[in-house]
């Protein structure tokens, strides 16, 4: 399949809106979707290569002394 550009959007209304007028896939939070999908007008494809949302991670760095910042939050 050839590929001569690609679409870039900032708002997931328009992402959801190109998939359904056959501009290709679209890669976008499920529950954003939910309601396309329970109409039956998008589909879920490559579900093993999307992995279910787990939850977000908070990562840091070790410290003896945590800024006040950071502790609060």
């Amino acid at each position: 399949m050839q590929v001569d550009g690609q679409f870039d959007f900032s708002d997931e209304s328009l992402v959801i809106r190109a998939a359904i007028e056959g501009h290709g896939l679209a890669l976008i939070w499920e529950d954003v979707a939910q309601s396309s999908i329970l109409e039956g007008v998008v589909v879920r494809v490559l579900d093993d290569w999307c992995q279910a949302f787990s939850g977000y991670h908070l990562y840091y760095p070790d410290r003896r002394h945590p800024l006040p910042a950071f502790t609060a939050f």
